[in-house]
């Protein structure tokens, strides 16, 4: 949930386990490494946790230079920026050729329009045949050079262009993977931010119908505390492949933090919201839990979810407000259950702490 009491206790207790990873393998205090393990805590970047698994599967412990390694590959905040500046910097120097090759292009084109006209100008001067043939000849190479000259520029732009378009490509990669949540394959909170807002602006446009859920997994900290953060992310992953495979493709789910998740729908209205709400929650808890290493059932998920829609006067923040509050009567009402703002159940108050 949303309140600040339970945002407290939630960070706080995976600033207690960063603290004692820290303390179990006797590395220095400082911010980098509280960094790593508060990180690894929450379970957000599932290939920090795979790579610190196997490091500590292999030699039982992570040295400095392991610890700088790993900062650097998976939490380094400038390797987003770096990627760009390379791929501006090969796109700046793809221009640069491209524009050099041209230039030569352009002087070979002058100089060749240079022979056209000396070539001409000679042939009416003369009558003799052999003059006339040695004239001609030079003409035929200097055509051929010009002809060679187009080939190679043509097929140097072909490759600028399939470059160019590579990098495009590689600027795409870069700007999904920072909407994308690592762990669940979802939108991170940057990307429901951004949907959200842009389909209110949609709907208030259009006058047509948007709903949004706001779901939370029912007692999830139970299943980090008994068996472990690796069953907590499986549990993640659980819900969001389920979110995945249930949704259509219009309506646009997103992890929206911690164990809450996010479905944006658009041209739904609040009844039909209601319907895939509660088919989310009923396929979720239809799939047995296990645990990977062991085979062990561990049980089944349950979500709790809240759902709102679209008035008139509504901006974004309002929308997810009465969503927010819907979810938690549906906590507060026995969990597992979904809840919206015409039921009797709901009430638009500040949320409470409520596990």
């Amino acid at each position: 949930m949303g309140s600040i009491q339970e945002e407290h206790e939630r960070t706080m207790a995976f600033a207690e386990v960063a603290l004692n990873q820290i303390r179990a393998l006797r590395q220095g205090a400082m911010p980098r490494n509280y960094e790593i393990w508060y990180v690894y805590a929450t379970g957000y970047n599932a290939d920090l946790n795979k790579a610190i698994n196997q490091a500590l599967a292999l030699h039982g412990t992570l040295t400095d230079a392991d610890l700088e390694q790993l900062h650097d590959c998976y939490l380094s905040h400038g390797r987003t920026h770096e990627r760009i500046d390379r791929i501006g910097a090969r796109v700046v120097s793809e221009i640069d050729d491209m524009m050099s090759l041209l230039a030569d292009a352009l002087g070979t084109t002058a100089s060749f329009g240079d022979n056209l006209k000396g070539a001409s100008h000679k042939l009416s001067l003369t009558t003799d045949r052999e003059q006339i043939t040695a004239i001609v000849e030079r003409l035929v190479a200097s055509t051929r050079e010009m002809q060679d000259a187009n080939n190679a520029l043509e097929q140097r732009l072909s490759t600028s262009k399939q470059e160019i378009t590579n990098l495009q490509a590689n600027l795409e990669e870069i700007r999904a993977e920072s909407l994308t949540d690592p762990l669940t394959g979802l939108g991170n909170r940057k990307h429901f931010d951004r949907v959200v807002t842009e389909a209110v602006r949609s709907a208030a446009a259009t006058r047509l119908p948007l709903s949004l859920l706001m779901m939370d997994i029912d007692h999830f900290k139970s299943f980090n505390d008994n068996y472990g953060h690796l069953t907590g992310d499986q549990v993640l992953r659980l819900v969001g492949m389920t979110l995945k495979q249930t949704i259509k493709n219009k309506d646009i789910p997103s992890r929206y933090g911690g164990e809450e998740f996010a479905v944006v729908l658009p041209n739904t209205p609040l009844r039909q919201a209601l319907v895939i709400a509660d088919d989310i929650r009923r396929t979720v808890m239809s799939k047995e839990l296990k645990k990977k290493s062991t085979g062990e059932i561990l049980g089944r998920v349950t979500l709790s979810a809240g759902v709102s829609t679209l008035k008139p006067d509504d901006d974004a923040d309002a929308l997810i407000e009465r969503a927010d509050a819907c979810l938690y009567s549906a906590k507060r009402n026995g969990r597992n259950r979904v809840i919206c703002e015409t039921d009797p159940e709901y009430r638009g108050v500040e949320p409470a702490k409520v596990a």
